[in-house]
């Protein structure tokens, strides 16, 4: 049997609350009481099926409680109370997202319809997405290992968006698996019977990658034997995704601009116009706000590809995923190498969780895949790890920056001092963010290369 559906009620007068709770518990339904905003924000945690609030609160409103709980869980039906003189209201908050709207005073008949409606849209969406699941497993959509509540947030967008053609950008630190997400995004989409087309912006030098996109005609360059056509033509009615977009050169972000808003471009060498019609994917692993500040990438092609941005979380934002994941890897590379199933020694495991794997889902890949060559028992133990000294230098004790202040003389002095110190430890730690770059370390202090060099001149940091 079913367990009884959890409804939120929010609603401040007492006599209206628990008759409220008593025509929803004859129904068989479990109920959850809030008198305000703040209160039912935080009952939206025990992930109620369906949520009815009163427009007017004492502290917040229906609307807090109607936006709090979109997006807390977007496919959450809420149904507003309003009196009768309010009926513009009510309709505003549908506007906004709410299901329907109960009118005061509240006829239990009709609150009882009204409820068995949220709940059968909301059985309805759960059963669309399994089934959309299921159907991407069996057109052999790539396997996302974690339970992590962040990781399914990432996966419910990524269901979302499948259902239209927008645009999505995907951002996250490398090796995070933006890739697997896109490809997953294109399984359970419409176009999943269609090409999925990648390419790296980055790996593919300036002068080829205009030819890679969008293909050329015969004679357009020396060696141009024969017409070849470019990743666009050949994701036609699929899925192509530019991964590390930030590197795309100036000179080609307004063609793909144009090809995305018009669905059409010219070949190079080319001078008839290709019809296309291709969903794009893009990923990038740099912040691309810095990127249009320091005017290395279009601020319209920006606008135009994060119409619907999801953000990767990093390996060590999900401990709890490290474990589910390490198995994952054993058992694949066991099987891959036809070696006899492993298990993963307490102190190993314990290691792999503590490391904060600063390359993501793929060191800890490139870990396990090393550790299964190396095993030679039925144990993967630490040494085959081999992040023992790793472990020992992630995260030392990091300097006070106050211990090294001086704090004499005049306020105006000592405040200058302290901003020397703070603006040369924001200095280094974006230049450790940029792995020592500095052309990107300027973009992301939006600052000037020239400028950057005279502060790490300035502060000793050459």
């Amino acid at each position: 049997m079913a367990p009884p559906a959890q409804i939120l009620i929010v609603e401040d007068k007492d006599s209206l609350r628990t008759m409220l709770r008593h025509a929803l518990e004859r129904q068989g339904h479990s109920v959850l009481e809030a008198r305000d905003q703040p209160e039912a924000v935080r009952l939206l945690l025990q992930n109620p099926a369906v949520v009815l609030s009163d427009l007017r609160l004492p502290e917040g409103d229906g609307f807090g409680v109607l936006r709090a709980s979109k997006e807390f869980d977007a496919d959450t039906p809420v149904i507003v109370m309003t009196a009768y003189g309010s009926i513009e209201d009510a309709v505003a908050a549908m506007k906004e997202g709410a299901l329907d709207f109960l009118a005061k005073p509240v006829d239990p008949d009709h609150l009882a319809l009204l409820v068995a409606r949220a709940l059968e849209q909301r059985r309805m969406v759960t059963e669309n997405l399994l089934l959309k699941e299921e159907l991407a497993v069996r057109r052999g959509a790539p396997q996302l290992v974690g339970e992590d509540q962040a990781l399914r947030k990432v996966f419910a967008g990524l269901q979302r968006a499948a259902a239209t053609d927008t645009t999505v950008l995907l951002e996250g630190e490398s090796g995070t698996g933006k890739e697997l997400f896109a490809r997953s995004l294109h399984a359970l989409s419409t176009r999943a019977d269609a090409p999925f087309v990648a390419i790296n912006c980055a790996a593919i030098p300036e002068t080829l990658l205009e030819t890679e996109l969008f293909g050329h005609e015969k004679g357009a360059f020396t060696g141009a034997v024969a017409r070849k056509p470019g990743k666009f033509e050949m994701a036609h009615r699929g899925t192509l995704f530019l991964d590390e977009i930030g590197d795309l050169p100036l000179s080609l972000q307004a063609k793909i601009l144009r090809a995305l808003e018009e669905k059409r471009f010219e070949r190079v060498g080319g001078t008839s116009s290709v019809q296309v019609d291709v969903r794009l994917v893009a990923a990038t692993n740099r912040g691309l706000r810095a990127q249009v500040a320091a005017r290395r990438f279009r601020e319209d092609l920006f606008f135009r590809l994060s119409v619907f941005p999801i953000t990767v979380p990093p390996l060590r934002d999900r401990p709890g995923d490290i474990p589910l994941l390490a198995r994952y890897f054993v058992d694949r590379f066991c099987r891959d190498m036809k070696k006899k199933p492993l298990a993963l020694s307490p102190v190993a495991l314990e290691q792999l969780v503590s490391y904060r794997w600063p390359g993501n889902v793929r060191e800890l890949q490139n870990c396990i895949e090393r550790a299964v060559i190396l095993a030679d028992g039925d144990t993967l133990q630490p040494r085959h790890l081999n992040l023992t000294f790793k472990a020992v230098e992630r995260d030392p004790e990091p300097p006070n920056p106050l211990d090294d202040l001086d704090f004499s003389g005049s306020l105006s002095e000592a405040t200058r001092r302290a901003l020397g110190v703070i603006e040369k430890v924001k200095i280094q730690q974006v230049l450790k963010e940029a792995d020592d770059n500095k052309g990107r370390a300027a973009e992301l202090l939006q600052i000037s290369y020239k400028l950057l060099l005279a502060k790490l001149k300035e502060h000793r940091l050459e």
